[in-house]
C-alpha cells in the first residue's frame, strides 16, 4: 500500500575544504563524516534507525578510495534494510536522483523512512586529475574533448548568446554573483560568506570569457543527509515536516552540446520538467515563494529562472539587477547563496538545495528566512541542462 512521502530531517556540513592530502598524518574519513550526519538527521526527524528501511547514496567522486560505499555505510551504521541499499550516479542530478529513489521507496510503501545521502570530497585532488576525470571526460570524449570544451566553456557560450540576443550587459549578469554572495553571508553552510561588490566581481581574472572567477562555482567538499518518511510517521513524531507536492523530470536525449541545432539558451529540459512538476503540484510558478536552483554560473541561474517561469524570457538578468530575485524581492532565488557562494560539491549539491528549501519551509533559515514561506522549488540538472529534475515542496502547517 502506498504512502505519502515527506521530508522529515536534514543535516549537512559546511561546504569547504575537508579532504585530506594523501601524505597527511591524519585523514578526515568520508564515512565518519557521513555517519555523524545520519545520526543528526535521524535524531532531528524524531525517528530511530529501526524506522529506516532504505539507504540511497549519491555515488562518491572517483577520488574516494572506498568503493561500494553504500554497502560499506550500511555496515558501518549497522543498518539492515528491507527496501534498498544502492548508489546512483547522474552527473549534477546525482543527489537529486538519490532523493527521488528514497521518495519512491516511501511512496511505494516499501520503507517507513529512507535516507538520501552523500559525500563529495575533491579539494585535495590535483587540478589536472580533476580536470581529466571529472570535467573534460564528461563531454563526448571523441567530439568535445579534443577541442577543449568543458562545462564552463559551454555556459560561457550560453552567456555570450544571451547577451547578444537580449541586449544584456556583463554587469547585469555579474549582479547575480553579488546577490548570491549577500545570501551566502547569512548561511552557516556556505563556503564563501564575505560580501562582494559588483566592482569585485568584474575585477576578477577571466575563467572563460565573459565569465570571471566569481561568476563560476568553486571546488568544494561537502556531505549531506535527508530523511524521507511517510506522512503518517511524520505526524506521529510531532516534528515539523515538508510535503513533496510535485515532481518532474525530463531528459532531452542529448549529451552536453549536441550536434542537433537547438535553442541553446531555452533550457528545454528544464521547461518540460518544471511543467510536469507544476501540473502534479496543481500550482503555477507564480505560486512559489522561493526557488533553490542548480546553477554553476551566473548565466545558468538567469536561464534556469526563465525556464522555470520565475522570470520572463530575456528578463532574468534585469530582474536580478532590480532586486526581484533577492531576499525580500518578488521571488527570491538561491537564498542559500547558490553554487557560486554556498559552494558546489557536485554530486551532493542537489541535497544542499533541498536542505535549504526544507529550512525555509519549516522556518529555520534564520536571517535569510523568506517570510511566510509556504511553497518552494528545487532543481538539479546534468550536462548543459540536457536533463532536469524539479521538486515542488510545501510547508506542512
Amino acid at each position: 500500500m502506498g504512502s505519502v512521502p515527506v521530508l522529515l530531517g536534514v543535516s549537512a556540513i559546511p561546504v569547504g575544504r575537508h579532504q585530506s592530502r594523501a601524505d597527511a598524518e591524519q585523514h578526515v574519513l568520508e564515512h565518519e563524516v557521513l555517519a555523524r550526519l545520519v545520526v543528526q538527521a535521524v535524531e532531528q526527524a524524531g525517528i530511530t534507525k529501526h524506522d529506516v528501511h532504505s539507504l540511497v547514496l549519491a555515488q562518491c567522486r572517483p577520488y574516494t578510495m572506498q568503493k561500494y560505499f553504500c554497502t560499506f555505510m550500511a555496515h558501518y551504521l549497522r543498518l539492515p534494510s528491507s527496501a534498498t541499499v544502492m548508489e546512483v550516479l547522474g552527473n549534477g542530478c546525482t543527489g537529486g536522483l538519490a532523493l527521488e529513489h528514497a521518495i519512491r521507496d516511501v511512496e511505494s510503501g516499501r520503507a517507513r523512512a529512507a535516507l538520501a545521502l552523500g559525500v563529495n570530497f575533491e579539494t585535495a585532488t590535483a587540478s589536472a586529475e580533476h580536470m581529466n576525470s571529472s570535467m573534460r571526460a564528461t563531454g563526448d570524449v571523441d567530439f568535445h574533448v579534443p577541442f577543449g570544451l568543458t562545462p564552463i566553456s559551454w555556459y560561457a557560450m550560453d552567456a555570450t548568446r544571451y547577451m547578444h540576443e537580449f541586449g544584456v550587459t556583463r554587469d547585469m549578469l555579474a549582479s547575480v554573483a553579488v546577490k548570491n554572495r549577500s545570501h551566502a553571508s547569512l548561511n552557516p553552510l556556505a563556503q564563501y560568506r564575505q560580501p562582494i561588490t559588483l566592482h569585485d566581481v568584474l575585477a576578477q581574472r577571466p575563467i572563460v570569457e565573459p565569465l570571471g572567477l566569481y561568476e563560476v562555482s568553486p571546488r568544494g567538499d561537502g556531505a549531506a543527509c535527508v530523511v524521507v518518511a511517510s506522512e503518517d510517521v511524520a505526524k506521529a513524531t510531532g516534528q515539523p515536516y515538508v510535503r513533496i507536492r510535485g515532481r518532474g523530470f525530463h531528459h532531452e536525449g542529448a549529451h552536453q552540446i549536441s550536434e542537433i541545432p537547438n535553442d541553446m539558451i531555452a533550457l528545454g529540459a528544464l521547461q518540460a520538467a518544471s511543467r510536469t512538476a507544476y501540473e502534479t503540484a496543481g500550482i503555477g510558478p507564480g505560486d512559489l515563494d522561493f526557488a533553490e536552483i542548480y546553477a554553476p554560473c551566473t548565466i545558468v541561474e538567469v536561464l534556469a529562472g526563465e525556464a522555470m517561469g520565475l522570470t520572463p524570457r530575456g528578463q532574468g538578468a534585469r530582474q536580478a539587477v532590480e532586486g526581484q530575485t533577492t531576499l525580500g524581492g518578488r521571488i527570491p532565488i538561491s537564498t542559500s547563496g547558490s553554487l557560486l557562494s554556498r559552494g558546489h560539491p557536485a554530486y551532493v549539491t542537489p541535497l544542499y538545495n533541498v536542505i535549504e528549501a526544507f529550512e525555509q519551509l519549516v522556518g529555520r533559515a534564520g536571517a535569510r528566512q523568506v517570510g511566510s514561506a509556504r511553497l518552494g522549488a528545487s532543481s538539479c540538472e546534468l550536462g548543459n541542462y540536457n536533463a532536469a529534475l524539479v521538486h515542488i515542496l510545501e510547508a506542512a502547517r
